[in-house]
């Protein structure tokens, strides 16, 4: 197909996949006559991979994902079906990676039309192809609009919320962070003076937010504001961790979507990286998550995040591990939150933190590591919650709370 060519689908269920030399954030939005969404449910993506008719599918990292369209269960009111990538690094563009939409039969697999836009450069999210509903007839268009301004600006367009919630403390924390105007969830703030570590303490739990501990004596349990230096028999622990972060619903019956994160600082608090379901591994593979979990059930780990203290680089002094509920749940329906360190190689439980309150936000600081001079990390347990649905809106409030 060329841009703005069209075909009619001779059946009722198609599959359209993108594919790229990299990995692309694939999403469908459900558009009426007038070109827009009736709410936020109706952008089908990772984080929300189902709708009346629409549904997200995900190629797990080793083939496109893609968006099926069952045209006989779209509702009343939806005209169109627009189906978008984006490179998933941040900042990427699309210029010499041209992605291929390739529109299939659903059920068959049969392929019914391809779509490479030309002569794409500076843009960093595109309308690829759309489904739409043509007197009373269904047909695939060709599309090739480039944006800019990366999945924000699409969604935006077609009235979906995404200017994120500013992202600021709680009110029971310290002064948040200002919001900056920016597309895609991001804040600026001026970060508070650095805290200074508190004088080494005998090896027995002290009272809360008081001195630190090692791991002489075995397992730790954190309170929050509690600080443990990761150093056994004298030397400090320098080979793979897993912090495990884990969670129930409240309440019966309900699934809990929560999304785990660390974000990486250097030592000025600049953010280096983050490492979350859409960005699986970071800092040349030191840190890798597991990936999303999308319902919270279960017992266990509900995402893991393994850190290879001795492959980061010089530069990756803090690490900030995060929670969030991209779907807005807030963290009071949540429970038995807490995040757990590990020895990678032998499973062997380090430091635990249970998270014993709950506040109505939509992230959470669960707990910090940071490098000292003499080379030592120490983990402190953090639980403070944050108005962020997103990583993006927990980089500047964590640089704070460094």
């Amino acid at each position: 197909m060329t841009p703005g060519s069209n075909i009619p689908l001779a059946v009722t269920r198609v599959a359209v996949d993108v594919a790229a030399p990299v990995r692309l954030d694939v999403s469908g939005l459900l558009l009426t006559a007038d070109g827009k969404v009736r709410s936020d449910d109706d952008f089908i993506f990772y984080n929300q991979p189902s709708g009346p008719g629409v549904t997200y599918r995900s190629g797990g990292g080793t083939a496109p994902d893609a968006i099926i369209v069952d045209t006989a269960a779209v509702p009343p009111g939806i005209e169109k079906i627009v189906v978008t990538a984006s490179p998933d690094a941040a900042g990427q563009t699309f210029q010499g990676i041209e992605p291929t939409a390739t529109v299939r039969d659903a059920d068959g697999g049969a392929v019914l039309a391809t779509f490479t836009p030309p002569r794409l450069g500076t843009e960093t999210a595109l309308v690829v192809v759309e489904v739409y509903l043509r007197n009373g007839a269904w047909k695939v268009r060709a599309v090739g609009q480039g944006y800019a301004d990366g999945l924000a600006g699409i969604a935006t367009d077609f009235g979906v919320s995404v200017d994120e919630e500013p992202a600021q403390a709680a009110p029971s924390q310290a002064p948040a962070p200002a919001p900056a105007p920016a597309p895609a969830p991001a804040r600026a703030s001026t970060p508070a003076p650095a805290p200074q570590a508190a004088p080494p303490a005998p090896p027995a739990p002290p009272a809360p937010g008081a001195g630190k501990i090692n791991l002489d004596k075995g397992r730790v349990n954190l309170q929050k504001n509690q600080t443990v230096s990761l150093v056994k028999g004298g030397r400090p622990l320098l080979s793979q961790v897993k912090m495990g972060l884990g969670w129930e619903p409240a309440f019966r019956g309900k699934d809990i979507d929560l999304d785990a994160s660390v974000i990486a600082y250097g030592p000025q608090r600049n953010h280096l990286d983050s490492c979350y379901f859409g960005k699986l591994t970071i800092l040349n593979g030191a840190i890798k998550h597991s990936g999303d979990n999308l319902t919270g059930e279960g017992a266990g780990d509900d995402e893991v995040i393994v850190v290879d203290l001795g492959r980061l680089p010089a530069d990756a002094t803090g690490l900030v591990f995060t929670v969030n509920s991209f779907s807005g749940q807030k963290f009071t329906e949540v429970a038995k939150a807490y995040c757990r360190l590990m020895d990678a190689a032998t499973g062997e439980e380090l430091v635990r933190f249970d998270l014993t309150s709950a506040e109505p936000q939509t992230g959470v600081m669960m707990a910090k590591l940071i490098k000292q001079f003499s080379g030592e990390w120490e983990m402190t347990a953090m639980g403070e919650f944050v108005k962020s649905r997103t990583v993006r809106g927990m980089v500047k409030p964590a640089a704070q709370a460094l």
